[in-house]
């Protein structure tokens, strides 16, 4: 049997290869904190989309998925993450004035839903 290592060689072969195994791990930690940091923020945005998809029905009337559609809709138009347009629609239940951009682009998705209701 060929030895390729000594055993004064393995010392530091074992130490290189623990701290490659340990730096993996720090990763994967790391990785996994993210990732549990960004469904954090998504399961506490969800609620506000939800509230917000709530007062468009309301207003509306129209379907819960009408409502996330004008929402995705103001958002795309006004080039703000859903979640803000959402949260600033919510807040608004809080005498907070709408974004007059959002203001503007809910007016016209508003006028939009209404105008394929009636056709």
């Amino acid at each position: 049997m060929h030895q390729l290592t000594t055993p004064r060689e393995e010392q530091p072969l074992l130490t290189a290869v623990a701290s490659m195994r340990d730096a993996a791990l720090l990763a994967e930690v790391v990785e996994l904190r993210a990732k549990n940091e960004q469904l954090e923020q998504a399961l506490a945005s969800r609620a506000v989309i939800d509230q917000a998809r709530g007062m468009v029905m309301a207003l509306a009337p129209c379907s819960s998925k009408r409502a996330w559609d004008l929402l995705v809709d103001v958002s795309q138009h006004c080039n703000v993450k859903l979640r803000d347009v959402a949260a600033a629609l919510v807040t608004t239940t809080q005498d907070e004035p709408l974004p007059e951009q959002i203001q503007r682009e809910l007016r016209r998705a508003l006028r939009r839903l209404h105008s394929t209701d009636r056709q």
